[in-house]
């Protein structure tokens, strides 16, 4: 997939700062109360200098199905509606030099498990793990082959999580499917933590595009709701894992049934995208993307019904 940096224009977030636009029509913008189209799923690119063995290591170690092999790309399913898809990095939007910014929480009620079963192959850990009562959630942070940073959190009752602790009990979970992980580590759902210089006009932007208010609020991290167990987590880069960084080797992508539907929002919205109308990537994918005001490309994919995609259309429920 070879897909060119563009602007984003934000035309309701209204200022004249770079990456915004006066031109639109205000009465193109979608209503933010009209629901928005389907997302079946949430998923991250991650770029790897060495694709096979960030895969073996993903296989084997995290126990994740690899549910497409495109060769150059593999989709692996990492909770109910959330996946993670390793690029090589020769071939795909990102270098695997570009800053990492960027986090995926895995979601578990098995975090002290999970820190167990990962020490004790030797992952490296950003920090120790330290539970203390009273905390709206807990974890720690491994660091997969290349530097990506996996966040392994238990949300936990609290005032801060009301809203979100019915919708993980709620969504099911996902144990091992291969590999030597431990069947009773299961996977809830996934965050995907982005790093910003600002939240407000960040957080305009995402409830404007997915038609979803603020689902938890940390103060200087917010959580937003986009597929049943997939969720957008903007961060204030001062305090976060991660600066915000102008270039990230991520790419941030919706799996949808309805990806004409979502350029036209998207289109209406105000989001420059690549070019008019949507991309077909080798045969298998209709794809558009855009980007968001801190420059993370947005990405949004329909599988098409071909031999390589026919468990993932099963999975999402597409056939």
């Amino acid at each position: 997939m070879t897909i060119l940096v563009g602007i984003l224009l934000l035309p309701f977030l209204g200022g004249s700062s770079s990456g915004l636009s006066s031109g639109a029509a205000s009465s193109a913008v979608p209503d933010p109360a009209q629901s928005a189209p389907g997302i079946q799923a949430t998923n991250a690119f991650y770029y790897y200098e060495d694709l096979d063995a960030a895969w073996a290591w993903y296989d084997e170690v995290m126990g994740f199905e690899t549910v497409v092999d495109y060769g150059f790309a593999k989709i692996l399913r990492v909770a109910p509606a959330s996946y993670l898809t390793l690029v090589d990095a020769a071939a795909g939007m990102h270098s695997s030099e570009e800053p990492k910014s960027v986090t995926l929480a895995i979601v578990t009620e098995q975090v002290s498990g999970w820190w167990d079963y990962l020490t004790g192959l030797d992952v490296p850990m950003r920090a120790d793990f330290d539970e203390i009562d009273g905390r709206p959630h807990d974890g720690f942070v491994a660091i997969d082959p290349e530097g990506y940073f996996l966040e392994f959190e238990r949300f936990n009752p609290h005032p801060e999580n009301p809203l979100l602790m019915p919708r993980l009990a709620e969504g099911g979970s996902l144990g091992p499917v291969t590999g030597s992980r431990p069947a009773e580590l299961e996977v809830q759902a996934t965050v995907l933590w982005l790093y910003y210089d600002a939240l407000s006009p960040v957080e305009a932007f995402y409830e404007r595009l997915l038609g979803n208010g603020l689902l938890v609020d940390q103060g200087w991290a917010k959580v937003y709701a986009a597929s049943p167990t997939g969720y957008i987590g903007l961060v204030d880069g001062s305090r976060g894992l991660h600066q915000a960084t102008e270039e990230a080797g991520v790419t941030v992508s919706f799996f949808t049934s309805e990806v004409g539907a979502w350029l036209e929002r998207a289109e209406a919205l105000g989001v420059e995208i690549r070019e008019p109308g949507l991309s077909v990537e080798s045969e298998r994918v209709d794809v558009f993307v855009g980007y968001d005001p801190g420059g993370y490309y947005l990405e949004w994919d329909t599988f098409r019904d071909v031999e390589d995609n026919r468990r993932l259309l099963d999975l999402l429920g597409s056939r």
